[in-house]
């Protein structure tokens, strides 16, 4: 399958509610909608989209989802804050029926997974907020390759 790996946007500092409560602020809903349009004007577009249940990944997601015409995100905890690869490779064996699946979560989650599939070591790969990624995954193997990085100067941010 081809994993497209999303970083949620821009969003508040802080929140009363918590880093939980924290919302997307109108930058990172931009990024969102962009990186839509990015991945639909190349034919990319994911068939389902999971996500964590951070308000700004949520968001993220349907932003996303809403600006692409496609389906809205599922939520699943597992993409919360402190998400280990194994538990995501564990977790995407039940959607391996897509050819390309979408992931909207946080960091350093999001980078250590990618380093994690490539072998690489930590610290080589970055992935700001609003950045996708696409690799081509074998779950629950521990094997990726990586199909494109672009950050969101490229996708219009």
């Amino acid at each position: 399958m081809e994993l497209v790996i999303l970083r949620h946007g821009k969003a508040e500092d802080s929140s009363p509610d918590g880093d939980y409560g924290r919302n997307l602020v109108e930058k990172g809903r931009r990024q969102s909608r962009d990186a839509a349009s990015t991945l639909q004007s190349g034919g990319l577009l994911p068939e389902i989209v999971l996500c964590s249940p951070l308000n700004r990944a949520r968001q993220t997601a349907e932003e996303f989802c809403s600006a692409a015409g496609i389906v809205a995100p599922i939520v699943v905890n597992w993409l919360a804050c402190g998400m280990s690869p194994e538990t995501a490779l564990n977790e995407l064996v039940g959607f391996r029926e897509f050819n390309r699946i979408a992931i909207v979560g946080h960091e350093p989650d999001l980078s250590e997974l990618i380093q994690w599939l490539l072998g690489a070591r930590g610290g080589s790969i970055e992935v700001s907020k609003g950045t996708i990624a696409c690799l081509r995954v074998y779950p629950p193997a521990k094997i990726g390759t990586l199909i494109y990085l672009a950050p969101p100067s490229i996708t219009g941010d």
